[in-house]
């Protein structure tokens, strides 16, 4: 159901022009699908979509088809009906081990993703409006948590709002040679969205498309006993599914039976980049050998992954200034985790 609150902010009586401004209504409402024509259109103007980009398959994909559902959002609208505003929240669930579970172990979650305010309308709070309004109404939609890894600019306005600091994501590194460490210095600008072309490994949709030995797989993962992505088939099956994300596969062994690495290859400022997204091992599999010939194939710069699920072992070194910052919304589901209560790989956590 559209919400019907509206919000009052100064605008000019069109949305081109910014002269003798004046408060008129704004109204904030959940979308519905007659407003994706606009809602592109926004993105466009707002986000500089490119053309020759295929964002607006990759919104499709992200928002329409996760098996979690179909991703909620808000819109600003002015009193001459444009779109001017928009806040999307990706649909997630966690499993949680009942010890850190007062009601149930299923975890239902939205991360907060899009966002986007006509060129016009910056700096008139529309972002917070539509935020706030969000918040409201998902507490009666009974999801219990909202979580994101929002970048240093935005992360105080989030901490404003209510948002809560969990800490940031223990990673480890990995690099390929002497010369390719000196590369991490010029890693800290934003990875690069679309993929990077290699052979390494074999294409993720394929070998994911095999639902029975992928099942046979994940029956045999170790459980964890904390808060995580319970990895599914269908849920593996759409998160590497969007082929310019580039996401390949490397099977350990002669099935998938023993054990799978999802990764991908892209730039990030002058390195090569090899992101583990995901390590889908039985107990006590080891992946040193897999990670060297990844890097070595791929011809990367260095790898990262999240800190655990053996990646230890196989020679990843902690490292503090990579792992994004983790923040936390209450909904209906009391209590912030702490970094150590969850176990999030970077397919979890990678920017969409």
């Amino acid at each position: 159901m559209d919400s019907q609150r509206g919000a009052l902010l100064p605008r000019s009586s069109s949305i081109g022009s910014t002269n003798n401004v004046e408060s008129e209504p704004l109204q904030i409402r959940r979308s519905t699908p007659l407003d994706r024509e606009q809602i592109v259109s926004l993105c466009r103007s707002s986000l500089g979509w490119q053309e020759s980009d295929p964002n607006e398959r990759f919104f499709e994909w992200k928002h329409d088809r996760s098996p979690f559902g179909a991703s909620p959002s808000w819109v600003a609208v002015s009193p001459d009906g444009q779109i001017v505003g928009l806040r999307v929240f990706l649909r997630w669930e966690f499993q949680a081990p009942a010890s850190l579970s007062t009601r149930r172990t299923s975890i239902t979650a939205v991360r907060a993703v899009d966002t986007a305010t006509h060129p016009d309308w910056q700096g008139r709070g529309i972002f917070t409006k539509l935020t706030l309004a969000a918040l409201d109404e998902l507490r009666g939609d009974g999801l219990d948590v909202v979580f994101n890894t929002p970048n240093e600019q935005s992360r105080p306005g989030y901490l404003k709002m209510g948002w809560q600091t969990v800490g940031r994501v223990p990673v480890g590194v990995q690099v390929s040679s002497v010369l390719s460490a000196s590369r991490l210095a010029g890693a800290k600008a934003p990875a690069e969205r679309w993929n990077s072309s290699t052979h390494a490994g074999l294409d993720a949709r394929t070998i994911l498309g095999d639902s029975l030995s992928l099942n046979r797989l994940l029956d045999r993962l170790p459980r964890t006993d904390r808060i995580a992505t319970q990895p599914t088939a269908e849920y593996l099956q759409w998160r590497y599914d969007f082929k310019p994300l580039g996401y390949r596969a490397l099977p350990l062994g002669d099935s998938l039976n023993d054990g799978l690495l999802l990764f991908r290859v892209r730039r990030r400022g002058t390195a090569t980049e090899l992101t583990v997204c995901d390590v889908l091992t039985p107990k006590g599999t080891k992946i040193r050998k897999a990670i060297r010939y990844l890097l070595r194939t791929a011809k990367a710069d260095y790898a990262i992954a999240a800190v655990g699920h053996g990646t230890l072992a196989a020679g990843f070194i902690p490292t503090n200034r990579l792992g994004p910052i983790l923040v936390w919304r209450e909904v209906n589901r009391e209590g912030i985790p702490t970094i150590g209560d969850l176990s999030l790989s970077l397919g979890d956590i990678e920017l969409f």
